[in-house]
Protein backbone atom coordinates (compact mmCIF):
# COMPACT_ATOMS: atom_id res chain seq x y z
CA UNK A 1 0.00 0.00 0.00
CA UNK A 2 1.57 3.32 -0.93
CA UNK A 3 1.07 6.00 1.25
CA UNK A 4 -1.48 7.73 -0.99
CA UNK A 5 -3.24 4.52 -0.72
CA UNK A 6 -2.94 4.53 3.66
CA UNK A 7 -4.18 7.91 3.53
CA UNK A 8 -7.66 7.46 0.98
CA UNK A 9 -8.21 4.46 3.71
CA UNK A 10 -7.68 7.42 6.98
CA UNK A 11 -10.09 9.37 5.34
CA UNK A 12 -12.82 6.76 4.57
CA UNK A 13 -12.53 5.60 8.07
CA UNK A 14 -12.07 8.86 10.16
CA UNK A 15 -14.26 11.68 7.45
CA UNK A 16 -17.86 12.60 7.78
CA UNK A 17 -19.78 10.11 5.75
CA UNK A 18 -20.50 13.29 3.89
CA UNK A 19 -16.92 14.10 3.25
CA UNK A 20 -15.88 14.23 -0.23
CA UNK A 21 -13.44 11.03 -0.40
CA UNK A 22 -10.06 11.74 -2.57
CA UNK A 23 -10.20 8.22 -4.11
CA UNK A 24 -14.00 9.00 -5.15
CA UNK A 25 -13.10 12.43 -7.49
CA UNK A 26 -14.59 12.94 -10.55
CA UNK A 27 -10.94 13.45 -11.71
CA UNK A 28 -9.30 15.34 -14.08
CA UNK A 29 -10.20 16.18 -17.76
CA UNK A 30 -6.42 14.61 -18.67
CA UNK A 31 -5.91 11.80 -16.83
CA UNK A 32 -2.62 11.48 -14.84
CA UNK A 33 -0.62 8.72 -12.93
CA UNK A 34 -1.49 9.06 -9.44
CA UNK A 35 0.89 10.39 -7.03
CA UNK A 36 2.45 7.75 -4.53
CA UNK A 37 2.29 10.50 -1.45
CA UNK A 38 -0.38 13.15 -1.79
CA UNK A 39 -4.24 12.38 -2.89
CA UNK A 40 -5.90 14.13 -5.48
CA UNK A 41 -6.81 17.32 -3.54
CA UNK A 42 -3.71 17.54 -1.66
CA UNK A 43 -2.31 17.52 -5.08
CA UNK A 44 -4.33 20.17 -6.43
CA UNK A 45 -3.37 22.65 -3.17
CA UNK A 46 0.39 22.32 -4.14
CA UNK A 47 -0.22 22.88 -7.77
CA UNK A 48 -2.46 26.51 -7.02
CA UNK A 49 0.37 27.36 -4.01
CA UNK A 50 3.07 26.99 -6.40
CA UNK A 51 1.46 28.69 -10.05
CA UNK A 52 2.72 32.42 -11.16
CA UNK A 53 -1.47 33.35 -10.66
CA UNK A 54 -0.90 32.65 -6.99
CA UNK A 55 1.59 34.61 -6.66
CA UNK A 56 1.03 37.54 -8.37
CA UNK A 57 -2.09 38.14 -5.83
CA UNK A 58 -0.04 39.66 -3.18
CA UNK A 59 0.18 42.53 -5.64
CA UNK A 60 -3.35 43.35 -5.90
CA UNK A 61 -5.49 44.89 -4.04
CA UNK A 62 -8.61 43.68 -1.69
CA UNK A 63 -10.29 46.96 -0.85
CA UNK A 64 -8.18 49.73 -0.18
CA UNK A 65 -6.26 51.07 -3.81
CA UNK A 66 -2.33 50.90 -3.09
CA UNK A 67 -2.72 51.64 0.66
CA UNK A 68 0.26 53.77 2.31
CA UNK A 69 0.89 51.23 5.18
CA UNK A 70 2.04 47.47 5.58
CA UNK A 71 -0.79 45.99 7.17
CA UNK A 72 -3.68 46.55 4.80
CA UNK A 73 -4.30 43.80 3.55
CA UNK A 74 -4.23 42.57 -0.35
CA UNK A 75 -5.73 39.98 -2.55
CA UNK A 76 -3.19 37.54 -1.49
CA UNK A 77 -3.67 38.00 2.70
CA UNK A 78 -7.67 37.71 1.81
CA UNK A 79 -6.80 34.26 0.24
CA UNK A 80 -5.00 32.98 2.86
CA UNK A 81 -7.38 34.01 6.17
CA UNK A 82 -10.11 32.50 4.20
CA UNK A 83 -7.68 29.47 3.85
CA UNK A 84 -7.26 28.97 7.33
CA UNK A 85 -11.02 29.89 8.17
CA UNK A 86 -12.30 27.49 6.25
CA UNK A 87 -9.97 24.96 7.06
CA UNK A 88 -10.59 25.42 10.89
CA UNK A 89 -14.63 24.48 10.26
CA UNK A 90 -13.29 21.44 7.48
CA UNK A 91 -11.68 20.09 10.54
CA UNK A 92 -13.96 20.37 12.93
CA UNK A 93 -17.06 18.64 10.78
CA UNK A 94 -14.39 15.52 9.83
CA UNK A 95 -14.57 17.36 6.29
CA UNK A 96 -11.34 17.27 3.43
CA UNK A 97 -9.17 19.62 4.47
CA UNK A 98 -7.72 19.31 1.67
CA UNK A 99 -10.15 19.89 -0.66
CA UNK A 100 -11.08 22.91 1.07
CA UNK A 101 -8.25 24.45 1.19
CA UNK A 102 -7.52 23.88 -2.81
CA UNK A 103 -10.58 25.71 -3.24
CA UNK A 104 -10.13 28.46 -1.04
CA UNK A 105 -6.34 29.43 -2.15
CA UNK A 106 -7.78 29.39 -5.58
CA UNK A 107 -11.31 31.22 -5.61
CA UNK A 108 -9.98 34.44 -6.17
CA UNK A 109 -6.69 33.20 -9.47
CA UNK A 110 -8.77 35.22 -11.49
CA UNK A 111 -8.99 38.52 -10.04
CA UNK A 112 -8.23 41.95 -11.95
CA UNK A 113 -5.97 44.42 -10.66
CA UNK A 114 -7.82 47.09 -8.27
CA UNK A 115 -10.01 44.78 -6.90
CA UNK A 116 -14.02 45.06 -7.91
CA UNK A 117 -13.39 48.35 -9.96
CA UNK A 118 -11.21 46.18 -12.08
CA UNK A 119 -13.80 43.63 -12.45
CA UNK A 120 -16.32 46.02 -13.35
CA UNK A 121 -14.49 47.58 -16.05
CA UNK A 122 -13.54 44.50 -17.56
CA UNK A 123 -17.45 43.32 -17.56
CA UNK A 124 -18.66 46.56 -18.80
CA UNK A 125 -15.79 46.12 -21.90
CA UNK A 126 -16.04 43.02 -22.96
CA UNK A 127 -19.17 41.53 -25.03
CA UNK A 128 -19.42 38.31 -23.48
CA UNK A 129 -18.83 39.89 -19.71
CA UNK A 130 -16.26 39.08 -17.56
CA UNK A 131 -16.85 37.93 -13.47
CA UNK A 132 -13.91 36.49 -11.23
CA UNK A 133 -14.75 33.30 -10.52
CA UNK A 134 -15.30 32.55 -14.04
CA UNK A 135 -12.36 33.83 -14.56
CA UNK A 136 -10.07 31.75 -12.00
CA UNK A 137 -11.68 28.78 -12.95
CA UNK A 138 -10.34 29.99 -16.61
CA UNK A 139 -6.30 30.57 -15.33
CA UNK A 140 -6.44 26.80 -13.76
CA UNK A 141 -8.12 25.42 -17.42
CA UNK A 142 -6.37 27.42 -19.83
CA UNK A 143 -3.76 30.11 -18.81
CA UNK A 144 -1.52 28.88 -16.14
CA UNK A 145 1.83 26.07 -17.26
CA UNK A 146 1.78 28.35 -21.01
CA UNK A 147 -1.67 27.45 -22.15
CA UNK A 148 -1.41 24.08 -20.26
CA UNK A 149 -3.64 24.56 -17.09
CA UNK A 150 -3.40 23.07 -14.19
CA UNK A 151 -5.71 19.94 -14.75
CA UNK A 152 -7.27 20.50 -11.45
CA UNK A 153 -9.68 17.73 -10.70
CA UNK A 154 -13.39 18.65 -11.08
CA UNK A 155 -14.36 19.48 -7.52
CA UNK A 156 -11.97 21.88 -6.63
CA UNK A 157 -13.01 23.60 -10.39
CA UNK A 158 -16.10 23.45 -8.80
CA UNK A 159 -15.96 25.37 -5.75
CA UNK A 160 -13.78 27.86 -7.39
CA UNK A 161 -16.73 28.74 -9.68
CA UNK A 162 -19.52 28.60 -7.05
CA UNK A 163 -17.85 30.53 -4.01
CA UNK A 164 -20.02 33.73 -5.02
CA UNK A 165 -22.99 34.17 -2.86
CA UNK A 166 -25.28 32.58 -5.33
CA UNK A 167 -23.31 30.17 -6.35
CA UNK A 168 -24.00 26.52 -5.58
CA UNK A 169 -21.19 24.21 -4.93
CA UNK A 170 -21.29 20.55 -5.33
CA UNK A 171 -19.47 19.38 -2.09
CA UNK A 172 -19.73 20.77 1.93
CA UNK A 173 -16.09 22.11 0.91
CA UNK A 174 -17.07 24.33 -1.38
CA UNK A 175 -19.72 25.44 0.70
CA UNK A 176 -17.76 26.51 3.22
CA UNK A 177 -15.45 28.62 1.42
CA UNK A 178 -18.42 29.99 0.11
CA UNK A 179 -19.26 30.96 3.53
CA UNK A 180 -15.72 31.53 4.91
CA UNK A 181 -14.65 33.82 2.31
CA UNK A 182 -17.56 36.10 3.31
CA UNK A 183 -16.90 36.01 6.87
CA UNK A 184 -13.02 36.69 5.97
CA UNK A 185 -13.62 39.58 3.71
CA UNK A 186 -16.68 41.25 5.88
CA UNK A 187 -13.83 40.96 9.45
CA UNK A 188 -10.79 41.94 7.55
CA UNK A 189 -12.27 45.07 5.91
CA UNK A 190 -13.54 45.94 9.17
CA UNK A 191 -10.07 46.02 10.57
CA UNK A 192 -8.56 47.94 7.98
CA UNK A 193 -11.19 50.37 7.76
CA UNK A 194 -10.42 51.21 11.68
CA UNK A 195 -6.70 51.05 10.64
CA UNK A 196 -7.65 53.64 7.71
CA UNK A 197 -9.80 55.98 10.07
CA UNK A 198 -12.98 55.40 7.70
CA UNK A 199 -14.67 53.49 10.71
CA UNK A 200 -14.74 53.38 14.12
CA UNK A 201 -15.64 49.98 16.13
CA UNK A 202 -18.44 52.09 17.97
CA UNK A 203 -20.08 52.80 14.02
CA UNK A 204 -20.94 49.51 13.45
CA UNK A 205 -24.43 48.83 14.89
CA UNK A 206 -24.80 47.85 18.81
CA UNK A 207 -27.48 44.93 17.61
CA UNK A 208 -24.75 43.77 15.20
CA UNK A 209 -21.96 43.69 17.55
CA UNK A 210 -24.15 42.48 20.15
CA UNK A 211 -24.84 39.21 18.77
CA UNK A 212 -21.22 38.97 16.52
CA UNK A 213 -19.28 40.51 19.25
CA UNK A 214 -17.27 43.56 19.90
CA UNK A 215 -13.94 43.05 17.91
CA UNK A 216 -12.52 41.26 14.67
CA UNK A 217 -11.54 38.92 16.87
CA UNK A 218 -14.98 38.26 18.51
CA UNK A 219 -16.57 38.20 15.64
CA UNK A 220 -14.66 35.40 13.58
CA UNK A 221 -15.09 33.31 16.69
CA UNK A 222 -18.96 33.53 16.93
CA UNK A 223 -18.94 32.82 12.94
CA UNK A 224 -16.77 29.79 12.93
CA UNK A 225 -18.23 28.33 15.92
CA UNK A 226 -21.73 28.97 14.56
CA UNK A 227 -21.24 27.26 11.97
CA UNK A 228 -19.58 24.45 13.41
CA UNK A 229 -22.78 24.14 15.86
CA UNK A 230 -25.08 24.17 13.21
CA UNK A 231 -23.91 21.46 11.21
CA UNK A 232 -22.01 18.84 13.70
CA UNK A 233 -25.00 16.88 14.49
CA UNK A 234 -26.43 15.80 10.98
CA UNK A 235 -22.75 15.55 9.80
CA UNK A 236 -22.06 12.90 11.66
CA UNK A 237 -25.00 11.55 11.27
CA UNK A 238 -24.82 7.79 9.12
CA UNK A 239 -25.25 9.06 5.32
CA UNK A 240 -29.13 7.93 3.89
CA UNK A 241 -29.00 6.02 0.84
CA UNK A 242 -29.87 7.69 -1.97
CA UNK A 243 -29.83 11.36 -0.49
CA UNK A 244 -27.88 13.98 -2.17
CA UNK A 245 -24.77 16.24 -0.59
CA UNK A 246 -27.14 18.37 2.71
CA UNK A 247 -26.56 22.34 2.74
CA UNK A 248 -24.35 24.30 5.37
CA UNK A 249 -26.34 26.02 7.77
CA UNK A 250 -26.30 29.08 9.85
CA UNK A 251 -28.08 29.72 12.71
CA UNK A 252 -30.74 32.27 11.78
CA UNK A 253 -29.91 34.92 14.78
CA UNK A 254 -25.96 34.62 13.63
CA UNK A 255 -26.53 34.30 9.78
CA UNK A 256 -28.27 37.37 9.77
CA UNK A 257 -26.91 39.64 11.87
CA UNK A 258 -23.94 38.80 9.13
CA UNK A 259 -26.30 39.39 6.41
CA UNK A 260 -26.72 42.69 7.57
CA UNK A 261 -23.28 43.47 8.95
CA UNK A 262 -22.77 42.75 5.25
CA UNK A 263 -25.30 45.66 4.03
CA UNK A 264 -23.62 47.75 6.41
CA UNK A 265 -19.96 47.38 5.02
CA UNK A 266 -21.51 48.26 1.54
CA UNK A 267 -23.11 51.40 2.47
CA UNK A 268 -20.54 52.40 4.79
CA UNK A 269 -17.31 51.37 3.20
CA UNK A 270 -17.26 49.29 -0.11
CA UNK A 271 -19.11 52.91 -1.40
CA UNK A 272 -17.20 55.23 0.84
CA UNK A 273 -15.38 58.14 -0.93
CA UNK A 274 -12.45 57.67 1.38
CA UNK A 275 -11.79 54.45 0.48
CA UNK A 276 -12.68 54.09 -3.34
CA UNK A 277 -11.68 57.77 -4.13
CA UNK A 278 -8.97 56.55 -6.93
CA UNK A 279 -11.55 53.80 -8.38
CA UNK A 280 -12.66 55.79 -11.17
CA UNK A 281 -9.09 56.53 -11.80
CA UNK A 282 -8.77 52.82 -11.75
CA UNK A 283 -10.93 51.99 -14.31
CA UNK A 284 -10.26 54.43 -16.91
CA UNK A 285 -6.71 53.31 -16.72
CA UNK A 286 -7.88 49.81 -17.88
CA UNK A 287 -10.16 51.29 -20.13
CA UNK A 288 -7.37 52.82 -21.40
CA UNK A 289 -5.32 49.41 -21.61
CA UNK A 290 -8.07 47.62 -23.25
CA UNK A 291 -8.55 49.80 -25.88
CA UNK A 292 -4.24 49.87 -26.56
CA UNK A 293 -4.59 45.84 -26.99
CA UNK A 294 -7.27 45.28 -28.61
CA UNK A 295 -6.07 47.99 -31.19
CA UNK A 296 -2.21 46.79 -30.52
CA UNK A 297 -2.39 43.04 -29.89
CA UNK A 298 0.97 42.64 -30.42
CA UNK A 299 2.03 44.54 -27.70
CA UNK A 300 1.13 41.59 -25.17
CA UNK A 301 3.50 39.20 -24.22
CA UNK A 302 4.30 36.18 -26.74
CA UNK A 303 1.82 33.99 -25.00
CA UNK A 304 -1.05 35.71 -25.59
CA UNK A 305 0.04 36.78 -28.76
CA UNK A 306 0.02 33.12 -29.74
CA UNK A 307 -3.66 32.49 -28.52
CA UNK A 308 -4.98 34.78 -30.55
CA UNK A 309 -2.27 33.91 -33.76
CA UNK A 310 -2.00 30.09 -33.55
CA UNK A 311 -5.30 28.92 -31.40
CA UNK A 312 -7.83 31.64 -32.68
CA UNK A 313 -8.79 32.55 -29.78
CA UNK A 314 -11.13 35.27 -29.35
CA UNK A 315 -9.44 38.85 -29.28
CA UNK A 316 -11.50 41.01 -26.21
CA UNK A 317 -11.14 37.49 -24.12
CA UNK A 318 -7.41 37.41 -24.57
CA UNK A 319 -7.06 41.13 -23.99
CA UNK A 320 -9.06 40.56 -20.75
CA UNK A 321 -7.27 37.72 -19.73
CA UNK A 322 -3.86 39.36 -20.18
CA UNK A 323 -5.31 42.78 -18.41
CA UNK A 324 -7.06 40.23 -15.63
CA UNK A 325 -3.45 38.84 -14.66
CA UNK A 326 -1.74 41.68 -14.04
CA UNK A 327 -0.93 43.15 -10.77
CA UNK A 328 -2.05 46.72 -9.99
CA UNK A 329 1.42 47.94 -10.28
CA UNK A 330 1.92 46.41 -13.50
CA UNK A 331 -1.09 48.27 -15.17
CA UNK A 332 -0.02 51.69 -13.76
CA UNK A 333 3.52 50.43 -15.23
CA UNK A 334 2.23 49.77 -18.66
CA UNK A 335 -0.62 52.71 -18.71
CA UNK A 336 2.59 55.07 -18.20
CA UNK A 337 4.47 53.10 -20.97
CA UNK A 338 1.83 53.77 -23.29
CA UNK A 339 0.17 56.90 -22.33
CA UNK A 340 1.97 59.61 -20.48
CA UNK A 341 5.02 61.38 -22.30
CA UNK A 342 8.54 60.63 -21.38
CA UNK A 343 11.42 63.07 -21.05
CA UNK A 344 13.00 63.71 -24.51
CA UNK A 345 17.04 62.70 -24.53
CA UNK A 346 19.40 61.79 -26.71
Amino acid sequence: MTIREGTEQWESEYLSPYAAFSRDSRGRDVEEEPCDIRPVYQRDRDRILHCKSFRRLKHKTQVFLTPRGDHYRTRLTHTLEVAQTARTVAKALRLNEDLTEAIALGHDLGHTPFGHAGERALNKLCTRGFAHYEQSVRVVERLEKQGKGLNLTWEVRDGIRNHRTSGSPATLEGQIVRFADKIAYINHDIDDAIRAGILEEEDIPLKYRNILGHSTRERLNTLIHDIVRSNMEWLREEKKTGLSCPSLQMSEEVGGAMQDLRMFMFKNLYTNPKAKGEETKAQELLEALFSHYMEHPKTMSEEFQDMLCKEHEEKEVVVCDYISGMTDQYAIYKFNEYFIPKAWSI
